[in-house]
């Protein structure tokens, strides 16, 4: 079974710093609560190819048009919301892996992403030296040289 992905728009941040803090201050709170300190984002449907998601998944962010960044997908929990809609929680790896800039359009919810269509990953945890501006970036990406 091949490894699949997901997609998403990283809605609220502008850049992968962004993501950064955001998730560095949700950690801090379930480790205060003695909840397990993962990142989670919550979306209202479940997905249908669960196991290709776990065998090496990742979910994709997208910021201002960009991808830019990943994370392992570690699972998948259940999570029943306050209006009694179970959702589900994508449990990940807390490591943010930069990725070569890849444009996409806008879109709603998350999208599968085949594993051959998914952006390389930048060298390190973080890539190499300091993110170019957004702008720049996505112009390089649409001619192919970043």
């Amino acid at each position: 079974m091949a490894s699949l992905h997901l997609i998403k728009l990283c809605v609220g941040a502008d850049r992968v710093e962004d993501l950064l803090e955001w998730q560095a201050a949700r950690i801090a709170e379930y480790r205060a609560a003695g909840q397990e300190p993962l990142p989670v984002h919550v979306t209202r449907m479940w997905p249908k190819r669960e196991a290709e998601l776990l065998d090496g998944g990742a979910l994709y962010w997208v910021f201002k048009g960009l991808v830019l960044a990943r994370q392992r997908i570690l699972r998948l929990d259940p999570r029943d919301a306050a209006d009694g809609i179970r959702r589900c929680a994508i449990v990940l790896e807390p490591e943010v892996i930069r990725t070569a800039p890849q444009p996409r359009r806008p879109f709603q919810g998350w999208r599968y992403l085949p594993a051959p269509d998914a952006p390389p990953d930048l060298a390190g945890p973080l890539g190499d030296g300091p993110a170019l501006p957004p702008a720049m970036a996505a112009e390089l990406a649409l001619i192919g040289v970043y």
